[in-house]
């Protein structure tokens, strides 16, 4: 019989534990909940608030996202024309060694074209020169043949008249006259 008392005390402080558990859970399980349900009320709260002040904030949100769309933009924009000024200028350097090549080629040829133009003057100088002595050596040798023929005209002269002498032509010579005298011993 003790035995029996002691199996069904046993029993009850079992079912005591048990049911202490069983609370326990259950408490906890309440907790829970009520621990979810705050969370998800908090959220909600947070999410309400995060709402309105994104609302309140929404153009000054919108100012901020333009102002950084635009200053990119800007910025953008600037290194762009940056970029083109420097392809420009690198053109415009470009046109000018083109321009300075072309200045030199230009002066260059004009050098040679004086220097051209200088040598023909110079030749056409020597060569009227030439021309002028040659001119002058005709000259010279038309009086030297000239000088001749006359010397030579001359000299037929001269030989003419001796020979007209000689042979007492024209009555160039003195008469001799032979007359016979008689009575000369």
């Amino acid at each position: 019989s003790s035995r029996h008392k002691k199996k069904s005390k046993s029993k009850k402080e079992v079912e005591r534990l048990a049911e202490i558990e069983r609370q326990r859970r259950q408490k906890e399980a309440e907790q829970k909940i009520i621990e979810e349900e705050a969370s998800k009320r908090i959220e909600l709260l947070v999410k309400k608030r995060v709402e309105e002040e994104l609302l309140k904030r929404k153009s000054e949100i919108e100012a901020e996202v333009n102002f950084r769309v635009e200053s990119a933009k800007k910025k953008m924009e600037a290194e762009m024309m940056l970029e083109l000024e420097k392809r420009r200028e690198k053109v415009r350097e470009e046109e000018q060694k083109r321009e300075v090549c072309f200045e030199e080629e230009k002066q260059k040829r004009e050098e040679l074209e004086q220097i051209l133009s200088e040598n023909n003057k110079k030749i056409q100088e020597a060569q009227r020169r030439l021309a002028e002595e040659r001119l002058a050596i005709i000259e010279e040798q038309r009086q030297m043949d000239e000088e001749r023929q006359k010397l030579r005209k001359e000299q037929e002269k001269r030989v003419k008249e001796e020979q007209k002498m000689i042979l007492g032509k024209n009555n160039s010579r003195p008469k001799l006259s032979f007359s016979v005298r008689s009575g000369v011993s």
